[in-house]
């Protein structure tokens, strides 16, 4: 069987500030590994017979790898070397209507991002009670919020940060902040 997905080329960011392109080539490599792994699992489960502990160890690490290319893809996709400011509209209206402000809902992004441990943060979109929530995922393949929309995915593996910035993860993330595109990140909520 011919692979269903092919890795999404990313390289327009390199020269992105603040991240070297060392870092952002690895990134973009472990990101292409999970695409591989992604296509490998669809083709071997066709091969197990269900029911089988094979088929259902392959089923389980189907979630991780699955995630581990999507929130790749949605990561990459919401950064941009040409970042600026959310604009007024519908989003901006909604961040500050939950959070009070732009500026809370930043400090309690950041506050969720800078917690110990390995993972994502994802702003997500409630569509049903049109919510929004800042999640820490702990694992590509738990804790996502069901039927919701990630807006912006933000990584917070060490894979993300540890060759530019060592243990100083507010550092990386107060860079990622900076290299968001909410022009992507406003067309995710109003889809």
């Amino acid at each position: 069987m011919a692979d269903i997905y092919t890795a999404k080329d990313f390289k327009h960011l390199l020269g992105l500030a603040g991240f070297s392109d060392t870092l952002l080539t690895n990134h973009f490599t472990l990101y292409e590994g999970y695409v591989k792994n992604t296509n490998a699992l669809i083709s071997l489960l066709e091969t197990k017979e269900i029911g089988t502990p094979e088929y259902a160890e392959l089923q389980r690490r189907f979630g991780w790898e699955w995630n581990g290319m999507r929130l790749h893809e949605l990561c990459f996709g919401n950064m941009t070397k040409n970042a600026s400011p959310l604009a007024e509209g519908k989003l901006r209206e909604k961040i500050e209507k939950v959070y009070g402000s732009f500026e809370d809902w930043q400090k309690n992004f950041v506050g969720v991002g800078s917690m110990r441990g390995i993972g994502w943060v994802i702003l997500f979109h409630d569509r049903e009670k049109d919510e929004l929530f800042s999640t820490w995922i702990n694992e590509h393949d738990m804790g996502h919020l069901a039927g919701c929309t990630p807006l912006l995915v933000m990584d917070v593996f060490e894979h993300a940060y540890m060759l530019d910035y060592g243990i100083k993860k507010i550092d990386y993330i107060e860079v990622f902040l900076k290299s968001i595109d909410w022009v992507t990140v406003e067309e995710r909520f109003s889809r």
